[in-house]
């Protein structure tokens, strides 16, 4: 019988200290996600917050460079700049072209250095990729680029806050030609003007047919309607900003937006 209580009290230990251990560790799984969620969500600048009729156009320089001519002849006979995102990879493979760009005006950013996925990256990782692509352009053309554009799109807090380590803007787009799947000049036209406002900025790609197809339309539509086409580094605000929720930049001290 003694042995038996004794068995009956062990048990009843064994399941306090169970139940104990069960409320750590839901306080601990608590307080972990409220640290996550109290953590400020980065975001990169999507579009710029003016009521000025100034758009930016940028390309992004990944893949071929067989439109490089053509997109430079377009844009000089529209007198437009734009801002060019470099792949590293791109930079080593298609120098001329880079050199190009960039004698022409055009201004210089960063897309990564081998457009691997930064969500999937250390932060010092993403630092290190990012200035491996800084090097490569700077050693090229003398210029450090100060503007970013992560890989695909893909980012978070680490990837925004690396290229801000380095003294650099991450940049989106609220405007997406989606060139890469390759639909038609007609279609990209349509989208690209249905999606445009004051301070939104365009993606393109280099090396796509149906962009140089399309670009001349767009543009003359564009400036027919007194859009002013820009660089990134133009559009973005001078002084004090933040980029609200929306992923829109604006000057401190202005109306959060709705």
């Amino acid at each position: 019988m003694k042995l038996i209580g004794i068995g009956k009290k062990k048990t009843g230990l064994f399941i306090l200290l169970a139940l104990w251990l069960a409320v750590l560790v839901a306080v601990i799984v608590l307080t972990a996600v409220k640290t996550v969620s109290a953590t400020p969500r980065k975001i990169p600048v999507y579009a710029v917050g003016t009521s000025e009729k100034k758009i930016a156009l940028t390309f992004n320089a990944a893949w071929g460079d067989e439109t490089t001519d053509g997109i430079l002849d377009i844009l000089r006979e529209n007198g437009v700049k734009a801002t060019f995102f470099f792949v590293g990879d791109f930079v080593g493979q298609y120098p001329e072209s880079v050199k190009k760009i960039v004698n022409a005006g055009h201004e210089a950013g960063n897309h990564s250095d081998k457009h691997g996925d930064p969500t999937r990256q250390t932060f010092a990782q993403i630092t290190a990729d990012i200035s491996a692509c800084n090097d490569k352009i700077f050693a090229l053309t003398g210029i450090k680029p100060v503007l970013y554009r992560a890989p695909s799109g893909a980012y978070d807090n680490n990837t925004v806050e690396a290229a801000e380590s380095l003294g650099m803007t991450a940049i989106q787009w609220s405007a997406d030609s989606i060139d890469w799947k390759n639909i038609t000049p007609a279609k990209m036209q349509a989208r690209i003007l249905e999606k445009v406002y004051p301070g939104a900025i365009l993606l393109f790609h280099l090396g796509k047919e149906n962009t140089l197809q399309a670009l001349p339309g767009i543009l003359n539509s564009l400036l027919a309607d007194g859009y002013e086409i820009c660089t990134v580094g133009e559009l973005l605000l001078d002084g004090e900003t933040y980029v609200d929720h929306n992923g829109v930049q604006r000057q401190a001290g202005t109306q959060l937006a709705q």
